[in-house]
């Protein structure tokens, strides 16, 4: 892993069958999650819950990397084993989050932009010693009442390509993940659109700033219904219509897309990750890079309880071993059972 180079980091992370865990969440975050099954959020209980997800015996199966939040990285699980060292002995590439996260933009009312760029450069080669080899930072765009402006796109978009080209230097992989969020009652056309040209903007950008496509990846949403729009699109339009927006916006030279799951459930994500799949051959592989659809079940499976570990590691696989199948176009909805 240590003398692979980025294009071969990135090749490994879409390898067949495979694709990321985003296991990422801020402490903020994490916190709500384990408020869902009445846990409290301390150092060690946040510990236990990612030991356990990243210690599933056989995870390396489905698994090609796992994006880790900074505090994460730097943990050891409880018999003193680095937690990047219990990831890479299942043969899957650590990452780490490296965003501080989405802010409210200038002059702008109610849109974001992502911070995080000051002192990366040193972070970056930190997370590198500490077994970090790509990295991940999350643009956020909504639609709503004149939502997204090009100010915001734009903004989002330089920021990342600046986050891209550093972890090039670095000699980390970027995925690069803008993010059109779900929220709202706009029509899937809608979300198409906006889609469509945060995707140019960012691929012009990346341009500008030298980055080199085959050593990243991308982390797109799908293209799908607002959560509140009345007429929600079916498996077999958002996928036509999400291959169709990314045949029109993303290089072929970029070795992968890891598509992120969003607020969808787990089972939805992997339809419609599944029906990309099976409809031919594209430039780039179609993966995932699923954080909720990954570990639902495993959560609420382990209800912070010890002797529940075993059963919720059954679930993540399980979980995993479907998302890895639909990354193939090889899932089914009686798999489930």
């Amino acid at each position: 892993m240590d003398d692979m180079d980025l294009e071969d980091i990135a090749k490994a992370l879409v390898a067949p069958s495979k694709g990321i865990l985003a296991a990422d969440e801020s402490t903020g975050t994490i916190k709500k999650r384990l408020e869902t099954i009445n846990t409290p959020s301390t150092e060690e209980t946040r510990r236990d819950y990612r030991e356990l997800l990243l210690s599933s015996e056989g995870a390396g199966d489905y698994i090609s990397g796992v994006i880790l939040y900074d505090e994460t990285i730097r943990q050891q699980a409880k018999n003193g084993t680095p937690l990047t060292e219990l990831i890479k002995s299942q043969g899957i590439i650590p990452g780490i989050k490296v965003d501080t996260g989405a802010k409210p933009l200038a002059f702008s009312e109610g849109e974001l932009v992502t911070e995080g760029l000051d002192g990366l450069r040193d972070r970056l080669n930190e997370y590198h010693r500490l077994g970090a080899r790509f990295a991940k930072w999350r643009a956020v765009i909504s639609i709503g009442d004149g939502a997204p402006s090009q100010y915001c796109i734009d903004t989002n978009a330089h920021a990342l390509a600046r986050y891209a080209a550093l972890c090039q230097e670095a000699n980390i992989v970027p995925i690069v993940e803008p993010e059109v969020l779900m929220d709202g009652d706009h029509n899937i056309d809608e979300c198409y659109a906006v889609t469509e040209t945060t995707l140019k903007t960012v691929f012009d950008e990346l341009y500008k700033q030298r980055v080199v496509l085959e050593q990243m990846l991308l982390k797109p949403n799908m293209v799908v219904s607002g959560k509140d729009c009345p007429e929600q699109a079916g498996i077999d339009e958002v996928a036509t219509k999400t291959l169709y927006c990314f045949e029109q916006t993303v290089p072929a030279a970029v070795p992968g897309i890891v598509f992120l799951s969003g607020s969808q459930s787990e089972q939805q994500a992997t339809e419609h990750l599944n029906a990309m799949n099976q409809m031919g051959s594209y430039p780039w592989e179609i993966s995932y890079s699923f954080g909720r659809a990954l570990q639902a079940s495993a959560l609420s499976t382990w209800q912070g309880k010890p002797e529940n570990i075993e059963a919720a590691q059954k679930a993540f696989l399980h979980r995993a071993k479907l998302t890895s199948a639909a990354r193939d176009g090889g899932y089914s909805a009686d798999m489930e059972e």
